[in-house]
């Protein structure tokens, strides 16, 4: 396989990736200029992150707005699959998902998927399974989301609650459907094959315990919406409203080219990184600049392609303007990548620092978030 071919799947994201292809490819549609200022209007100001067009994608959204505007509140439904350490690449839609919670007054559904990593990853454990997902928690609450309005579920201790509503799902879906949507093949252990079932839970969740149809967005990376094609596909089936989506880009790792992988940790920043490795990756990273000096300062760099530059636009640089500076700079060479790179690590490592004494702090506050004993869906003994 050429490394410039694009494979897009759920559990791999390799080559270059061509955004418009992936909106053909998978039948979304682009975020409009008209659902933007929609978003503006009730949320009273555009995340960074739709501005630069991090958000790019969406089923639906339209619609949940319409809804919104209608009266009807919307929950919010993303997770994370706890394999290990959180890098700062698994921060871009929770970010955002909070940026949601905060404008939009939602609950936000938070699905630890451990049992996927459990049935997916060889050498894992069902005990190390379950010590990701309290360390990644821990991530989740230090960027400030409302224990109040914030659900976290782990697959595996809420196994009760997820089962029998996924049971509901998973009648529905045949073999035939999940062959095709996710590639499985007579290799693949049933419960992996299962799986897509238990993911869908989330989304009808808040429509079971209020007793009503509620809309439901889920902010995630593009690379997940074949779980939610499978979701949506039951969802009429089973008189619950199809989830919403609004999908992400990949941060780019430090390397030349790809998203940001823990599978190759020197092109990563990990949010537990100790300040000297941190500096050391950032210093190491792959840029859009010439080979000498001279070079850059006569024929300028290319930002377009550089990682440092992609972390800025990102997440680290809040700025437009300045954005936009920083990239004519390095066009014109009147930056060199090594000042760049200063500016970066004197963003990273505060924010980093701020992050991992909030993390500390949230070891307290686990109990707050963690749906276990806070759900009790009774099922009739009869009928």
């Amino acid at each position: 396989m050429g490394i410039e071919e694009m494979i897009v799947t759920p559990w791999e994201v390799v080559g270059k990736i061509d955004y418009k292809k992936l909106i053909e490819k998978f039948g979304t549609k682009p975020l409009s200029g008209k659902l933007l200022k929609k978003i503006e209007k009730h949320a009273g100001k555009l995340h960074m992150q739709l501005r630069r067009g991090v958000f790019f994608s969406h089923r639906d959204l339209d619609w949940l707005l319409d809804k919104y505007e209608n009266g009807e509140k919307f929950a919010l439904y993303t997770g994370r699959g706890p394999s290990g350490p959180v890098h700062l690449g698994h921060l871009i839609p929770w970010v955002f998902t909070k940026y949601l919670q905060d404008s939009f007054d939602a609950k936000l559904y938070f699905q630890m998927t451990d049992d996927e990593k459990y049935l997916i990853t060889p050498k894992m454990t069902s005990k190390m399974a379950l010590n990701h997902t309290y360390d990644n928690l821990l991530d989740l609450i230090a960027l400030g989301f409302d224990p109040k309005k914030t659900l976290v579920i782990s697959d595996m201790r809420c196994a009760r609650t997820m089962y029998n509503i996924a049971l509901n799902v998973a009648k529905h879906v045949t073999l035939s459907t999940a062959k095709a949507v996710f590639g499985f093949t007579d290799n693949s252990n049933i419960g992996i094959v299962f799986f897509p079932s238990i993911q869908a839970v989330p989304a009808f969740l808040p429509s079971i315990l209020e007793g009503k149809n509620v809309p439901c967005l889920i902010p995630a990376a593009i690379d997940q919406d074949p779980y939610w094609r499978v979701t949506r596909d039951a969802a009429h089936k089973l008189g619950f409203y199809k989830p919403a989506q609004i999908h992400s880009k990949f941060m780019p790792g430090l390397g030349k080219g790809g998203k940001m992988s823990a599978s190759i940790p020197e092109t990563c920043i990990f949010t537990i990184d100790e300040p000297e490795i941190v500096e050391k990756k950032i210093k190491n990273a792959f840029t859009g600049g010439r080979a000498t000096v001279k070079e850059q300062r006569r024929l300028g760099g290319n930002p377009n392609i550089c990682s440092v530059h992609q972390y800025l636009y990102y997440m680290f640089e809040k700025d437009d303007d300045k954005i936009k500076e920083l990239h004519n700079l390095c066009e014109t060479g009147k930056m060199l990548c090594g000042e760049c790179k200063q500016i970066l690590l004197d963003k990273v490592q505060p924010f980093l620092k701020e992050h991992q004494k909030k993390r500390e702090k949230a070891k307290d506050k686990v109990d707050e978030f963690l749906a276990d004993n806070k759900i009790n869906i009774k099922l009739p003994w009869k009928g």
